[in-house]
């Protein structure tokens, strides 16, 4: 029985850092591949979309849907489960576009963990979570400034073992949600 604790413990642990990696990869597909529930809760908001692009991603804890857009002067990112459950809906933006407090809490948490930290990217995102998806996506479209949304930051930041690139998800008030290294696709022919 010692012995079981102990490779439960380890295996525990072999998943939990290999979670904290993200090795995400997207090929596009067909509109008719797309979970039709998820495409009957997003075609109203595609009417004067551009470049309207239907992905399928897997990363290393799941596999999802996404449809990319651009409307108006944002670029969109909707993305949804197997089942066609909204996920979350994110839009690119600058760091101007975030409230002067959540961004001065964001730069203080890089600049205290990283040395010379670059932005890559930078998404606003309205998770799914217990709301339901109509009021998410109409609340998303809107552009709400809203308690539950979150900051998702692609960045390179250079440690003791070099640069790598970061996704750190930060919540309305700059707080780290989540900090994950990030895999470049480029590289995954050299991961076995």
């Amino acid at each position: 029985m010692k012995f079981n604790l102990s490779l439960f413990v380890a295996l525990f642990l072999i998943l939990t850092a290999s979670a904290q990696n993200k090795y995400e990869r997207e090929f596009r597909i067909a509109k008719s591949d797309f979970p039709q529930t998820a495409w009957e809760q997003i075609n109203s908001y595609l009417e004067d979309a551009k470049r309207v692009r239907f992905y399928r991603e897997t990363d290393s804890v799941k596999q999802s849907f996404e449809a990319k857009f651009k409307k108006g002067k944002l670029h969109y990112s909707i993305e949804f489960n197997n089942k066609g459950e909204l996920e979350d809906v994110e839009f690119i933006i600058n760091k101007n576009d975030i409230p002067e407090l959540t961004w001065s809490q964001i730069k203080a948490y890089l600049n205290s963990k990283f040395n010379k930290p670059r932005i890559k990217k930078i998404q606003q995102q309205y998770p799914a979570g217990t709301s339901e998806a109509s009021q998410v996506l109409r609340e998303a479209f809107q552009n709400l400034l809203l308690p539950y949304i979150k900051y998702e930051i692609v960045f390179t930041g250079k440690t003791e073992k070099g640069f790598q690139t970061y996704e750190g998800l930060f919540n309305a008030d700059g707080k780290l949600v989540n900090l994950r290294k990030s895999i470049s696709a480029r590289y995954d022919h050299i991961l076995y």
